[in-house]
């Protein structure tokens, strides 16, 4: 296990967060979309250790902030075709529960 693996913000691994119920495939593309918005992040800690110009920051910052929502945006897609794949009754708890996941986000 790398350090990163061992701080508390650090994402589940694909195995463990397959286990919670989402399909391995699904959990492919997520994978892909926070390792690109960790790139991103690192070249905007880069940008700003160089005094880039501010707006080009912000843009940056922007686009991590994008592309870690619409990694969100799949987990819950992924629970959600999960759940109806496995012909699961999605109860009224746990579309709450979805929904405020989906608003977290939004």
């Amino acid at each position: 296990m790398t350090d990163l693996d061992s701080r508390p913000d650090a994402p589940a691994p694909a195995a463990a967060v397959h286990a919670a119920g989402v399909q391995a495939v699904d959990m492919s593309a997520v994978v892909n979309r926070v390792k690109r918005a960790q790139g991103q992040l690192g070249g905007v800690l880069r940008m700003i250790e160089e005094g880039r110009d501010l707006e080009a920051v912000v843009h940056q910052l922007k686009a991590v902030s994008r592309a870690l929502d619409r990694a969100g945006f799949a987990l819950i897609a992924a629970e959600l075709r999960q759940t109806v794949a496995d012909g699961a009754d999605v109860g009224e708890a746990e579309l709450a529960k979805l929904e405020k996941f989906f608003l977290s986000l939004a």
